[in-house]
């Protein structure tokens, strides 16, 4: 960009700024028509805490568990863990249990099935009929027949680590929530009987929406809480559960410490401006642009997801630091005018302000644009990412950020030219401005004079930087970002403990063949393969028991048998293992469903395992999927899905994307900083401190062991658009002042005491916002308000001390 053009687009702001004073009441019509328009959105705004919403929606992992849940249903279940001081098999505590079993399957909504020692799948032979019933359908009366059914239930390989712990002392209830919304089912219900009709709604139905999913956790909740007891001990955990609870303190805190972070930014911003219109109108200008933005995203009909929650905070940034580069230039034009030729008049008052507005975009306006539009740049590279939520942040991010860019560059004018805004005539004013510039002052000095030695300094840190980011650890484990006391934290570590496993991996076998499943070979490889599984062991993560259509024909085989223990196998012949399912299937047990498909082409297989780090997921599920795949061969088709692989894929899909769009963000920045430079060489070095802040931060969390996350992940997003936006005003302001004959020192001055003023200010009122978040209990909450800030704080010092000894050194001559 030559001097020629640059000077062209600063004359046409200033030309902008005198229009909007003009037509200051058409202006402010037209953007509040326009945010009106946009705020109604706003209930259409919704909600996606689930696991699944982290993908889109044509992901082929997604594809392939979406169709696990229309076969199978929902594998994300609630597990209610009840633990005794003594025998589980007595009287009180059994009718306690049954009572709370009866009630939760009457009071919970969106509930498909529930299962508990009450209702236990019991399958055993009688007069050669086989039976299938409840563990406790005929209550035992005496000591004895409670001795029996222990017994039973002790032995049994389908209870243990599922309904009991292995020591007995533990015993559990499965809630397994319906895969489908309620909503559409009385149209389903209309078309019952219209069978082609009723299977498109049904494919049409949405999944259980996130509202559901909370109704039902808080009736659970609410239910299990009137039983707990010191001798009744209930520890509520599961996917659902850990989900709905993040959602809700999220929501919580973001809410709690946006608004503290709002007061602590109005509070600073009075101490410096000393003006309500300094406070009001940029809290107004990022009010308007976020809620402006939030309807976008309802009309988009993108979803609030728990990454991009991180969006208010990052929209507060940029709005802010816009608006204070606006009222910084505004306020000192302002005071300038009016030391040069008072005012006598209004009209020379109006006239005065008018010319300020004019001198301020003209000052200003080109670099806050080209910060906006580095910033939406950035940002618009995550929009391919393969993780859900990080895409989305990429489309309304960088509209939020334009929105914001529309707003400080036209609305904030507008109010300055309506606001009976005056200049200050206090000496306390002059005084503290003088302070401030002695300030900067020094640090331009002291920046230049000892550029070498500040440029040692930086490489140091930049080493010590690069060296902790080689330490830096990526992680998605969202149960521990609950503190240790958490009782969502803390059910979910007893179940991986003592159930062996509060998660599961679903593996899928189809034949591809109708009865593909009565070949006794595969039958026999299934079981194998679950036995096998159980042995896995690798320190965290492990295998705690697995469950599949193996288990229940084996059951039936020892059931017609006389219950003999030696005949719990499986059968040899084709033909017996047809007519043991077709028994079982008749017996009234609607538990075969659960396990294989209406053609027995299909099987299901279920390993318990506890819920660990994402991050040791891919190179599991690999595993899983060759283990199966040699055992059945090539014309066996292996599907690994449910929770962990959606997690699993999850994790492998942000390490993979988010490193492709950070380079695509740099790429865009650095082209778009030497067409605002217009040179090839200073635009490649202005990149130097862009990137400074980020390797410190890198730095810092692998230091001191502060894992990346989908979370924290985002933050750098956060971090390029506050780096790249101080470089710009930074490196503009420089160039504008040092093109002619100005030395280094006086440009560098000259810099700091006009955009430095409001670079420092800025910095000032974010950094203290954001380390509000460090309060917060939720330790994905406390790294983002730390890192955060750090970044911020590391902008500034990039821009204020890096910066200028780097153009020291480059242009020394002069």
């Amino acid at each position: 960009m030559n001097n020629t053009f640059r000077q062209q687009i600063e004359h046409g702001f200033e030309s902008l700024g005198h229009l909007i004073a003009l037509h200051r009441w058409k202006t402010l019509f037209i953007l509040l028509a326009l945010t009106a328009s946009l705020l109604s959105q706003l209930p259409r705004l919704t909600m996606d805490t689930s696991t699944e919403g982290f993908l889109h929606a044509e992901d082929p992992v997604l594809l392939d568990y979406n169709t696990f849940r229309d076969q199978f249903g929902r594998d994300e279940m609630i597990f209610i863990a009840i633990q005794s001081k003594g025998d589980l098999f007595q009287q009180p505590f059994l009718k306690k249990l049954k009572r709370l079993h009866d009630e939760l399957k009457e009071g919970v909504p969106h509930l498909d099935d529930i299962t508990s020692l009450i209702n236990a799948r019991n399958t055993r032979g009688e007069n050669n009929t086989l039976i299938v019933e409840d563990l406790l359908e005929n209550w035992p009366q005496n000591t004895a027949q409670l001795n029996a059914i222990k017994q039973r239930a002790m032995q049994s390989q389908t209870y243990k680590n599922f309904l009991l712990s292995e020591k007995g002392d533990i015993t559990a209830i499965a809630l397994k929530t319906n895969a489908y919304s309620d909503e559409g089912e009385d149209q389903m219900d209309l078309l019952a009987g219209f069978d082609d009709e009723a299977s498109d709604t049904e494919q049409e139905r949405a999944f259980l929406t996130d509202a559901e999913n909370s109704e039902l956790v808080n009736a659970v909740r609410e239910i299990s809480n009137r039983y707990q007891g010191d001798d009744f001990k209930i520890y509520l955990a599961g996917s659902p559960v850990v989900s709905n609870d993040l959602k809700r303190d999220m929501q919580s805190n973001m809410k709690r410490f946006m608004g503290l972070a709002f007061l602590t930014i109005a509070l600073i911003l009075l101490l410096l401006f000393r003006r309500i219109s300094g406070v009001v109108l940029p809290m107004l200008t990022v009010f308007l642009s976020l809620g402006s933005t939030l309807g976008l995203m309802a009309l988009l009909q993108i979803p609030f997801k728990l990454p991009t929650q991180i969006m208010p905070s990052f929209l507060l940034a940029v709005g802010v630091g816009a608006s204070v580069h606006v009222l910084s230039i505004f306020f000192r034009r302002l005071q300038y005018h009016h030391d040069q030729s008072p005012a006598q008049d209004k009209t020379a008052a109006r006239q005065q302000k008018a010319q300020a507005i004019a001198d301020t975009l003209g000052h200003s306006g080109l670099p806050i644009a080209m910060t906006s539009l580095t910033t939406a740049a950035g940002l618009a590279s995550f929009s391919g990412a393969e993780v859900a939520p990080i895409s989305d942040l990429g489309i309304i991010a960088s509209l939020g950020v334009l929105v914001s860019l529309l707003f400080s560059l036209t609305l904030l004018p507008a109010l300055l030219a309506l606001l009976p805004i005056k200049a200050k005539k206090s000496s306390s004013s002059q005084q503290r401005h003088q302070r401030m510039d002695q300030l900067l002052t020094g640090i331009a000095h002291f920046s230049v004079q000892r550029s070498r030695l500040v440029l040692i300094i930086s490489a140091t840190l930049i080493t010590i930087g690069l060296l902790g980011a080689a330490q830096m650890r990526f992680s998605h484990k969202p149960y521990e970002w609950f503190p240790k006391e958490d009782p969502i934290r803390q059910a979910t570590d007893f179940l991986n403990t003592e159930m062996r496993g509060a998660s599961s991996v679903e593996i899928i076998v189809d034949t591809q063949e109708e009865n593909g499943l009565y070949d006794p070979q595969r039958m026999a490889s299934l079981e194998r393969l679950g036995k096998e599984l159980e042995q896995i062991d690798q320190g965290e993560l492990f295998i705690g028991k697995t469950s599949s259509l193996a288990d229940i024909l084996k059951e039936t085989n020892r059931a017609l048998n006389e219950n003999q223990q030696s005949a719990y196998r499986i059968p040899e012949d084709r033909q017996l293992i047809a007519q043991e399912l077709l028994l079982f299937e008749n017996s009234g047990s609607d538990d075969l469903e659960d396990f294989v498909d209406s053609q027995f082409s299909k099987a299901r297989l279920t390993a318990k395992m506890p819920w660990v780090d994402s991050v040791l997921y891919g190179d599991f599920l690999d595993d899983l999927r060759q283990r199966f795949q040699s055992a059945f061969g090539d014309d066996v088709n292996i599907t690994i899905t449910g929770l962990t692989a959606l997690l699993g894929r999850t994790m492998h899909a942000t390490i993979v994307s988010m490193t492709e769009s950070y380079l695509i963000a740099f790429a865009v920045i650095t082209l778009m900083m030497i067409l605002l430079i217009g040179d090839v060489k200073l635009g490649l070095i202005s990149m130097i401190p862009n990137l400074t802040p980020i390797i410190l931060t890198l730095g810092l969390m692998g230091w001191f062991d502060l894992p990346m996350d989908l979370f924290t992940i985002l933050i750098g997003s956060i971090a390029i658009g506050l780096a790249v936006d101080d470089t710009i005003h930074f490196m503009h302001n420089y160039r504008r002042y040092h093109q002619g004959d100005t030395d280094v020192q006086t440009a560098v001055t000259q810099t700091l005491l006009g955009a430095g003023r409001a670079m420092l200010v800025t910095t000032l009122v974010l950094a203290s916002g954001f380390f509000l978040y460090m309060f917060s209990d939720l330790s994905n909450l406390f790294n983002f308000g730390l890192l955060t800030g750090f970044t911020i704080i590391m902008a500034l010092l990039a821009d204020f001390f890096l910066a200028p000894a780097l153009m020291a050194e480059l242009h020394k001559r002069r």
